[in-house]
């Protein structure tokens, strides 16, 4: 049996562009999450109290819209996608319980990820290749350094015309190798 630190998890790629996804909360993770549906084509809305100076600028740029306020469960008419990113661990419970009262997928990033319907692997995009890493919850750290390791491999080969693996040298001279 596995731990509450610990599940297992149905990997899949949403196809969120156009969808409307609310993030609850305005701090550096909020930004991150924000930042990671701005690049599936979501159609993003920010609710909090305090909200990141760089989520300003991407609302006053009119890529996102914020509003500096508390959550309200009108926040969640039609919505596809919600980010519980709080300060507060009761408030994204809270966030939760509404959110499946609707049918409405959602993701606490805090202790309570694991009640919510996803988590966010470590994601690295090259042109139209998408890799993600994840370990179930169990360590956002290992996930991240495993896919920043990928991301130095990814940069080599984007470089290399043709790899050649297993040629043996009793088959291939060297020049032909």
């Amino acid at each position: 049996m596995r731990s509450a630190s610990h599940k297992n998890t149905f990997n899949v790629s949403l196809l969120s562009a156009g969808q409307r996804c609310v993030v609850v909360g305005g701090g550096k993770v909020a930004t991150r999450k924000v930042n990671l549906l701005l690049d599936a084509g979501a159609v993003v809305r920010v609710i909090g109290m305090d909200i990141h100076d760089s989520l300003l600028e991407l609302s006053d740029a009119g890529k996102i819209e914020c509003e500096a306020r508390e959550f309200q469960v009108d926040d969640l008419t039609d919505v596809f996608l919600v980010f519980a990113a709080t300060d507060d661990r009761s408030v994204n419970r809270e966030i939760g319980r509404l959110c499946r009262e609707r049918g409405i997928l959602w993701c606490s990033v805090d202790g309570n990820w694991n009640q919510g319907d996803f988590i966010t692997p470590a994601t690295l995009r090259k042109g139209d290749l998408t890799v993600a890493v994840s370990s179930g919850g169990k360590s956002c750290r290992w996930s991240r350094l495993v896919k920043d390791n990928l991301a130095r491999h990814m940069d080599l080969v984007a470089n290399i015309d043709m790899i050649v693996l297993g040629t043996s040298h009793q088959q291939l001279s060297l020049q032909r190798r």
